[in-house]
């Protein structure tokens, strides 16, 4: 961009220096500032056009980045459900296998009680 602008200012001084050389330079020092108006244009057209274009690319790493969280964040929740149902199970498992234990011990004091 740096260039840019040089060349364009050294193009400006030249076509000055001409044109005060001669009279019939200056339609061609006219069409030569208008050429560095419409370059001085384009230019910033460009510039804009770059700068939209890595704002977009910011956005889409930003929704990239969003959406990862997110699903991480359902992820979690859906291993933390999970976690709540294997242990809710175990528990269960572990209350009847105490309760039964506790009907295989009534059932043999209530054998041993009836065989005496």
């Amino acid at each position: 961009m740096k260039k840019i602008v040089a060349t364009l200012i050294a193009g400006l001084f030249a076509t000055s220096a001409f044109a005060a050389q001669s009279a019939a330079t200056a339609p061609s020092t006219t069409q030569s500032t208008t050429a560095d108006a419409k370059a001085d244009k384009d230019v910033a057209k460009a510039e804009a056009k770059e700068a939209k274009k890595i704002a977009k690319a910011d956005a889409k790493v930003e929704k990239k980045s969003a959406e990862a969280k997110s699903d991480v964040a359902v992820a979690k929740a859906d291993a933390d459900k999970t976690k709540a149902k294997a242990h809710k199970k175990t528990e269960k498992a572990k209350a009847d296998a105490a309760a039964d234990k506790a009907d295989a011990h009534a059932d043999k004091k209530a054998d041993t009680t009836a065989a005496k």
